[in-house]
Parts: C-alpha cells; sequence; structure tokens
C-alpha cells in the first residue's frame, strides 16, 4: 500500500528544512505528521499511542534546537516515530520494526539524530547530563535535552540522574511528558504530586509572575548575585506550603504547558534555551492524541498491531500452526490459582499489569 505524507511534510527530509518555514506552518506540519504515523502504523504495525502524544513536541524540538548538534536524548523509543519521520527516515520509516529495516527505538548505528540507543526506560536523564558535562569541559556550546515521561521518571535512576545535574551546573534541559500513563494509568505519589502541580493554576501564575520579576532584577554593586539568588529561594519557598520537589533538586521548574499547543512550545523552548544550568520543563500532554479511539483507550493502544484506521478494527493474527502462550500469561494464570489455594500469596505488578498479564 503506497502511503503519501501530506504537503508540508513530503518537503521535509531534515530539521534543516524545517526550520524554512513559518511558525504558523508548523500546524499543518503537526497535522500532517500525526496522519502520516496513523497512516503508517495501521498497516504496518507498531507502537502507537505514545509518538501521537509528542508530535507537537518532536517538532518544536527539532524547529528550536540545532540537532543533531545540540543533542537530544529520547527516553522510551515508544515515542520517538516523528523524530525518526522528521530526520531523513520518513520514506523508509514504514519498514519500521522490520527485518533489516528501521529500528523501533532510537539507534546511534541508524542516524547521527539519535545520540543515545533505547529500549525501555528511566536512562535519558543521566546519558543527557553526561553529554552537557562533556560540552562543558569542552567548551562547547551545545544543548543537551531528555525527554521522558511520568511513568519513566518514577525510576531510581531518574532520581539518581536529577541528583547529579541539581549541582553539575550543565547546561541541560529536562522535559517531563506528563500524560499520566505508562503503559497502563500510573500511579503513586509522584503521580499525585504530579496532578495536583497541574491542577494548580494560583500556584503557577504566582510562580510565573516571580520568575519573570526576578529576571528584572538590577544586580550591581548594591545588588549582588548572591543576593538575588537568596531573594529568589525565600520567594520560590513562599509560593506554595510544600516545595516543588524539582526546586528542592536545584532544578528550575517551568510549567506546566499544555504539550499540544506547538506555538507555545516553540516560545517556551526559545526562552529556555537562553537560560543556563539544569532546567525542566513540565508540559501535559494525551497519549494517543488525535485518534479518537486511542485517547478513550490508551492501553489498548499503545501497541494495537495492525488496524483499520477508519473503523477502527484490530486485525488479529492468524497463524498456520498452533502457537505456545506468552510466558507473561502463564504467570499470570499461574498467580491466580496459588492465589486461589493460599490468600497468603499477593502479586506486585510492574506497574503495567496489561503488560504482565496481571488483570
Amino acid at each position: 500500500m503506497d502511503i503519501t505524507p501530506g504537503a508540508l511534510l513530503k518537503k521535509i527530509d531534515s530539521p534543516a528544512d524545517l526550520k524554512k518555514l513559518s511558525r504558523e506552518q508548523l500546524h499543518q506540519v503537526c497535522t500532517e505528521l500525526r496522519q502520516y504515523i496513523i497512516d503508517v502504523v495501521s498497516v504496518h504495525g507498531g507502537h502507537f499511542g505514545a509518538s501521537l502524544g509528542v508530535v507537537e513536541l518532536s517538532v518544536a524540538l527539532h524547529f528550536v534546537y540545532n540537532t543533531p548538534y545540540d543533542q537530544l536524548v529520547w527516553d522510551v523509543g515508544h515515542q520517538a516515530y516523528g523524530h525518526k519521520i522528521l530526520t531523513g527516515r520518513r520514506d523508509i520509516f514504514p519498514s519500521n520494526r522490520k527485518y533489516k529495516g528501521l529500528s523501533g527505538f532510537p539507534k546511534r548505528s541508524e542516524s547521527e539524530y539519535d545520540t543515545f540507543g533505547v529500549g525501555h526506560s528511566s536512562t535519558s536523564i543521566s546519558a543527557a547530563l553526561g553529554m552537557a558535562m562533556a560540552a562543558k569541559y569542552k567548551g562547547e556550546d551545545r544543548k543537551s535535552v531528555a525527554v521522558i515521561g511520568d511513568g519513566a521518571m518514577t525510576a531510581g535512576m531518574a532520581f539518581e540522574a536529577m541528583n547529579h545535574a541539581g549541582v553539575a551546573d550543565a547546561d541541560m534541559l529536562i522535559i517531563l511528558n506528563d500524560n499520566c500513563m505508562s503503559i497502563d494509568p500510573n500511579v503513586g505519589a509522584l503521580k499525585e504530586y504530579l496532578t495536583d502541580i497541574s491542577l494548580s493554576p494560583t500556584y503557577n501564575k504566582l510562580k510565573d509572575d516571580v520568575w519573570k520579576a526576578l529576571d528584572k532584577l538590577p544586580v550591581g554593586k548594591n545588588f549582588t548575585k548572591s543576593m538575588a539568588h537568596k531573594l529568589a529561594d525565600g520567594l520560590k519557598g513562599a509560593i506554595s506550603s510544600s516545595a516543588n520537589l524539582f526546586e528542592a533538586l536545584k532544578l528550575r521548574y517551568f510549567g506546566p504547558i499544555d504539550g499540544h499547543n506547538i506555538s507555545k512550545l516553540v516560545d517556551t523552548l526559545e526562552d529556555l534555551k537562553k537560560i543556563p544550568g539544569p532546567k525542566i520543563l513540565h508540559i501535559v500532554t494525551v497519549k494517543g492524541k488525535g485518534y479518537a479511539l486511542a485517547e478513550k483507550d490508551q492501553t489498548k493502544w499503545h501497541a494495537p498491531g495492525l488496524f483499520d484506521k477508519v473503523t477502527g478494527e484490530i486485525v488479529k493474527k492468524k497463524f498456520e500452526t498452533p502457537q505456545p502462550p506468552k510466558y507473561q500469561d502463564v504467570f499470570g494464570h499461574t498467580m491466580i490459582e496459588l492465589a486461589e489455594l493460599n490468600p497468603k500469596v499477593w502479586g506486585v505488578t510492574p506497574a503495567m499489569p496489561s503488560g504482565s498479564s496481571s488483570l
């Protein structure tokens, strides 16, 4: 089946081509990119919802930053389809996850734009921090950006990296893609904390006002940088009765903002490029954005296989010979049998019960 990209997308063979467009045209690019992902994945398969959720972010990052000199690290390759399409792999994207085709994840040997090889989660901040520190010591004016989801952010490795980044004084940006989902809905204290931040307009407006006021303070003989930092800490502490988790780790926090507003994303990223040091941008997105069925049932449409994009009917695989059961299915059924025999048996899932057959 011949799948044709949209009028603007078919002219984008690299981020350099994307940069030739006007900001107003980026809205159309996002629409065409989202449709192209839907068209290709419905026919050829692959992960689905995650990449749809970061279409605007993918476009904004390559529009604003000088990739691949500026280094972009995607946490979990499920969300990198738009990135691949915009970086010279559009026409071969249908080979994604096929023998001798594109990798389903960022792969360094595949493209110079894939700065770090990833499979699953929570490695992006460490990798981007290492790149930022290397650039600092080499005297290079290059930016490092890590894109990590709220599900991946719960891992210990992510917190180790933020703990280091806060004191490393390296010029890096962490983008927290908050969609309240891993493969299944997120749970836990961090999820509740991020929800509280996202739903507090008073907190966010006051925080933004404070930052704007601090940026205008005249630093001179009678008002030193040290005094400005002390004032900033005091004002930030007064914003909320509970200190911002990321600010406590000495990461300058921005957001949350709408991750599907391409104009806002571009403006924000342009501003953040000018701010040195470690910082975090909190964006709120919808997994499966732009395909109604995927938005409604985000777990089912994480990686649905082949499907009819019009009706949403998922094509079931047909095998000529009987296939053995999946390991996770055997494990799940066995745990249920044991639990029925012994009430002391409890099951602990990896925060994705569908993927481990624990439902």
